[in-house]
């Protein structure tokens, strides 16, 4: 993971009637280890001699030094008792994601003298944590050797990530939704006002005319916008001005996501851009996403705020597709097909999957082009569906892999899961629509624990919660 994309504050804390030596000891070793694991870290160098948090006085100096360096999350690993009282103002002032633990103590001295005490610490900084208000992730009291360790700080920086992701969010809405999509409703006043995240409206008609000047003066950057996308794909049959016209839509959707500094976009791709423009969508839309930028269909908002939770989740090492639940397998009770019309990244392809290329679309009234026909790679594969109804919002999380299945036009991958009647019974009763973003690995701890973050509820389908916080102790 690219954990150089994420700033860890990290407050070592002990408390006076400990062992001071064997707390330096442990300070050490804590961040010796983030740094062979290159996690990018501000420590507490500076706030005083010893560099661990040990009062209220430490506690304002440190606060101010972390806020000043951009942390986006808090790892306080307690090496003694530590100082509840410190560790709760820091907390509370910086607002981001904390992760607690601390070393499992070894046998007392010889004298029955004991050094640390600190899951008897831990109790207590996680109570004061609880009466704050202040959400907080815990890694089991654990050596530092342990799986269980890396397990729980890999994890947590991803959670961190996502929270990252989610309190930043801008989406691009271009367009309206197409107006028998009741279901791609959402409430932008209340996003905003609930959660700060921002709906950006791109006109699609602007768009439109941009792309017919472009394709008029054929400037340089669409020739060789042209040029690069001919070598990806066969465009088949179509036309230079089909591909000028599809190249000039990514250019003018990209140039938005410049100028707006947007998370994704949420796009009309039906069917004011066929009447208007004379293509489809779908390819570009691969394209971007597979670029870091994940665009949602039909102006789905909530799809494409799925789709960055999942991306963040990775750190975007991969890109995320943006599916419909569509079919039940015809030979499997338990496999089901994720199909969009064509908008699966390219870089998702399966390497023995036959690359048809670019053509028109098998069920929207006429021939134009820019619909993708491939599919996908299999393996481990996370499901997400951020979604919401007045004014309760959960987040649907599932895991599944990759199976086989029969052919289909447009962009597919069929999976397998455990139970698949119970994934359906958790769609149908909503507050979920037919649409899901996907992304390849499993990630359902990280978005879990995301949630208590982001004030939603998380929905697990496959593993279950209690499957999850097994997972999170070690299990």
């Amino acid at each position: 993971m690219r954990f150089a994309d994420l700033k860890l504050a990290v407050a070592p804390t002990r408390r006076t009637v400990f062992s001071r030596e064997d707390s330096l000891r442990y300070k050490k070793l804590v961040e010796d280890q983030l740094r062979q694991w290159k996690v990018n870290t501000v420590d507490l160098s500076g706030v005083n001699d010893e560099g661990l948090l040990v009062t209220l006085a430490d506690a304002e100096k440190a606060a101010a030094k972390f806020k000043a360096a951009g942390a986006d999350a808090l790892f306080v690993p307690h090496c003694n008792f530590g100082s509840e009282d410190a560790v709760g103002k820091v907390a509370k002032l910086l607002g981001v994601p904390v992760l607690l633990w601390g070393p499992r103590d070894e046998a007392p001295l010889p004298d029955g003298t004991r050094l640390r005490d600190t899951q008897c610490g831990l109790f207590a900084t996680s109570k004061i944590l609880r009466r704050l208000g202040i959400p907080f992730t815990y890694i089991v009291n654990s050596r530092l050797d342990d799986p269980v360790f890396e397990r729980g700080v890999r994890n947590f920086l991803a959670v961190a990530n996502v929270v990252k992701a989610f309190r930043r969010l801008r989406i691009g809405q271009v367009g309206l939704r197409p107006a028998p999509f009741w279901t791609v409703m959402c409430n932008e006043a209340e996003l905003l006002e609930k959660f700060g995240i921002e709906i950006v409206p791109l006109p699609l008609a602007e768009v439109v005319e941009e792309v017919r000047g472009m394709v008029a003066s054929k400037p340089t950057m669409l020739r060789d916008e042209m040029a690069a996308l001919q070598e990806k794909v066969s465009f088949g049959d179509s036309d230079e001005n089909t591909i000028a016209r599809i190249a000039g839509f990514k250019l003018a959707l990209e140039k938005r996501i410049r100028e707006n500094a947007l998370s994704a976009l949420a796009v009309q791709c039906w069917s004011a851009l066929q009447t208007t423009l004379g293509i489809s969508a779908c390819f570009v839309h691969g394209e971007i996403t597979g670029d870091g930028y994940p665009v949602a269909c039909e102006t789905d908002i909530h799809g494409a705020i799925s789709s960055v939770l999942l991306q963040a989740a990775r750190f975007g090492e991969t890109p995320t597709f943006f599916a419909d639940l569509t079919i039940r397998h015809p030979g499997d009770d338990n496999a089901e097909l994720l199909w969009h019309c064509g908008p699966f990244p390219l870089k998702l392809i399966d390497d023995e999957a036959e690359k048809q290329g670019i053509g028109g679309h098998y069920i929207l009234p006429g021939v134009c082009r820019g619909v993708s026909e491939w599919r996908i790679k299999g393996g481990p594969i996370s499901i997400a569906r951020f979604d919401g109804e007045r004014g309760d919002y959960s987040l649907l999380i599932g895991h599944a892999e990759g199976t086989k299945g029969p052919k289909n036009r447009g962009t597919y991958v069929w999976i397998k899961v455990k139970d698949w009647p119970m994934w359906e019974e958790k769609v149908i009763y909503g507050p979920y629509i037919h649409h899901v973003a996907g992304i390849h690995g499993h990630v359902a701890p990280v978005l879990y624990e995301a949630c208590k973050y982001i004030g939603i509820k998380p929905d697990l389908v496959e593993p279950t919660e209690a499957e999850v916080r097994a997972w999170l102790r070690g299990r």
